[in-house]
């Protein structure tokens, strides 16, 4: 393996602590972690839930304001925000829910602004450590809830013993864990030699996606982790290992595309799952008959899931599915609802290129993350087709989203100038240094103390 070096270290300065403070606290938050269980434990909105986030906004615009000579060179990222915003507050003329329209849409804007803010100051390796780090937090977190506050940590009734931790399903749980997972892996994969921490984190985040037994977690995983080890391995292979591990990726997704096409009943049976993915699959249909109505404008952004009598569409879903249907269990169709067939093309669109852009980069700023943008989308995009994450108010996968579309669009990090690089080289080699006497006494290697 090669040896990390001092001058694999990029330009990009880390930003200040009390900055990496307040980002994993607003993080924290994104993903509803205690605070909903707390404050709103029949998952509903309250009062008391708005006021709780007040002081993330604060804290959202002081940070934009305080960085804003970093954020103009995002522009084309600003763009593609303004236009994904405008198009929400664009719906309020046919909402069916004029307020909660409007209120989503300010929270909205807000998290859309905190993801521009850390795509343009964590660059290269520093937000993939920082997601670690709070996840990190939130694993331990939840650990204290499973076994100290089993009540909290652990579902009582539907789906019974499974942990859910600081969240209120074992789905959320799955989902933010598989988001440390990835995070950790980056951090194992980049040049960066600290790698205890990292892999402490991939272990407990990795275990923790186990115990919620979710099988949209533990697909979400395996995709993020296995593009991120390919990319890894096609690094440290050379052309070779590329080539066969680009062939095995290929045969593999054939493969698996034309299993799914011919024995998706079977192969769900297999996994203990009901064929009509828990009644998803009704859900869904209900729905694209709904959508068939409002094809081009959907019901207005954050509209559609109104409560019992307040919404006659969802009432009328509910009533085709026989029970409560919180969501559309799918964040594409939840998203024709909302804002009809542009907001799911303007999505699909930002998503393919954000990609498209993260795979180019590959070979140079991705290896400096451990390629965490590549296997983030990955993630991202098995998770959307089982969740209602695309162009979610609060919700930390889809400000990652833009955070890596904000990152995309940004000039790579540029590698430290050659006197930076002499210097770090430099005192690489005058470190203390241990020395090992192979069996045979000729050969001997040195290595530095770090």
């Amino acid at each position: 393996m090669r040896e990390s070096r001092p001058d694999d270290v990029l330009t990009e300065p880390a930003p200040s602590l009390w900055e990496q403070v307040i980002c994993g606290v607003i993080i924290a938050m994104l993903t509803g972690a205690l605070i909903g269980p707390v404050f709103a434990p029949l998952q509903e909105e309250t009062p008391v839930l708005r006021l709780v986030w007040l002081p993330a906004y604060a804290a959202v615009a002081a940070l934009l304001l305080f960085r804003i000579d970093r954020l103009w060179r995002a522009w084309p990222a600003m763009i593609a925000i303004a236009a994904l915003v405008g198009l929400a507050f664009a719906s309020r003329y046919w909402s069916i829910d004029f307020v909660t329209t409007m209120r989503r849409v300010i929270a909205l804007a807000i998290s859309c602004g905190f993801a521009l803010y850390l795509g343009a100051v964590f660059r290269g390796p520093h937000l993939p450590r920082l997601l670690m780090h709070t996840s990190l937090v939130m694993a331990v977190g939840s650990l204290v809830m499973v076994f100290a506050f089993p009540a909290i940590g652990v579902h009582q009734f539907e789906n019974a013993g499974l942990w859910r931790g600081l969240w209120y399903e074992k789905n959320q749980m799955g989902a933010v864990m598989v988001i440390g997972a990835t995070a950790a892996a980056a951090c194992l994969a980049s040049p960066d030699p600290r790698r205890l921490l990292p892999a402490i984190s991939l272990a407990l985040s990795s275990g923790l996606v186990l115990a919620t037994q979710s099988k949209t977690s533990l697909l979400c995983l395996l995709v993020g982790l296995g593009l991120i080890g390919g990319f890894w391995a096609m690094r440290r292979g050379g052309p070779v290992v590329s080539v066969i591990a680009i062939w095995s990726a290929v045969v593999l997704a054939g493969a698996g595309i034309w299993l799914w096409d011919t024995h998706s009943v079977e192969l769900l049976e297999a996994l203990g799952k009901d064929p009509s993915l828990t009644g998803r699959t009704d859900i869904w249909d209900a729905l694209m008959r709904k959508v068939a109505d409002r094809p081009w404008t959907g019901y207005g952004y954050g509209a559609f899931w109104g409560r019992i009598g307040e919404s006659v569409p969802a009432d009328w879903v509910r009533k085709e599915t026989g029970w409560l249907v919180p969501s559309a269990h799918n964040g594409w169709i939840d998203l024709l609802v909302q804002l009809g067939w542009p907001g799911a093309i303007l999505v699909g669109g930002l998503m393919a290129v954000t990609a498209l852009i993260a795979i180019l980069r590959a070979a140079g700023s991705g290896a400096q993350e451990g390629w965490w943008a590549l296997g983030f989308l990955a993630a991202f995009f098995v998770l959307s087709l089982s969740e209602s994450i695309l162009m979610a108010h609060q919700g930390l996968p889809w400000v990652l989203f833009l955070a890596a579309l904000t990152r995309a669009v940004l000039p790579s990090p540029a590698p430290a100038p050659a006197p930076l690089v002499e210097k770090r080289r430099r005192a690489y080699q005058t470190a203390p240094r241990i020395v090992s006497q192979y069996p045979h006494g000729s050969q001997r290697r040195a290595f530095p103390v770090r």
